[in-house]
């Protein structure tokens, strides 16, 4: 089992990573559109300082977290509303996302061993929140820096992305309407610096492999899997590629393939 505080501290080096990357920005490029329709980094980071926040009352005070959701006049607007109220100039909105995710790590190494957290349709312990932040933190990232059209370096912390992206394989299967299978899959993939991360039984006939960063573009609906080195050997494994999704809420739009000049259509 991973250790709530290596996962805070994972957690608090994936946001320094993307701070890094967005802080030296001129402001005219915090206006840059990313491959989310609508979206520039701008709001990439509001997103993220918005739900640190809510994650934020979730772990400190419910009740408040229960009343942004009732009082929200249409909850499948949440996180577009989030993002727009949080907005900011660069520097404001730097030092609000800042000060939120410092918070929210010491409110997370605050909770007892056992404690549910409410999220939206279910409940999440200390290490799935911590788990589900550094997901949501590598994603936006990654949104950020197709953006500004730069590689960022993988880390060990793709690990965390993958992990929920094979927790959540009926999730998958369920927000696309579809009935989650009973079959096992294994998954290997080839970690940052040559190692192999698995999961599941080694003799399931189902199968994912391929690079870990490629898995995790795929179950953060970041890349399309026609465009990612991932090989599917079995039904069910090869239908859980088309219906991957590693956030909660309802399917997303995904993303296109690549054109034929590797510009995404």
């Amino acid at each position: 089992m991973v250790d709530l505080s290596d996962l805070l501290t994972d957690l608090a080096d994936e946001s320094a990573q993307l701070d890094a990357l967005v802080a030296p920005l001129p402001v005219a490029d915090w206006a840059s559109p990313t491959p989310a329709p609508g979206w520039s980094v701008g709001h990439q980071i509001a997103h993220l300082a918005w739900t640190d926040h809510v994650a934020l009352l979730a772990a400190t005070d419910p009740e408040a977290f229960y009343a942004t959701v009732t009082a929200a006049p249409d909850v499948t607007r949440l996180v577009d509303v989030g993002a727009e109220e949080f907005l900011a100039p660069p520097a404001e909105l730097l030092a609000r996302w800042r000060a939120g995710r410092t918070a929210l790590v010491d409110a997370l190494a605050a909770v007892p061993a056992g404690g549910k957290l409410p999220w939206y349709g279910t409940r999440m312990s200390a290490t799935s929140m911590a788990t589900a932040r550094i997901m949501e933190t590598w994603a936006h990232g990654a949104d950020v820096a197709d953006a500004l059209d730069v590689v960022r370096p993988d880390s060990d912390r793709l690990r965390h992305v993958a992990h929920l992206g094979v927790r959540t394989l009926g999730h998958g299967f369920a927000a696309h309407g579809r009935e989650a299978p009973t079959a096992p899959v294994r998954v290997e993939l080839v970690g940052p610096g040559g190692e192999t991360w698995s999961w599941g039984p080694t003799d399931a006939a189902d199968r994912v492999t391929g690079p870990a960063r490629d898995f995790c573009l795929l179950v953060t609906q970041r890349r399309h899997r026609a465009d990612l080195a991932l090989v599917a050997t079995g039904p069910v494994a090869d239908e859980w590629l088309d219906v991957a999704q590693a956030f909660a809420g309802p399917p997303g739009d995904g993303r296109r393939p690549a054109g034929r000049n590797g510009v995404r259509a």
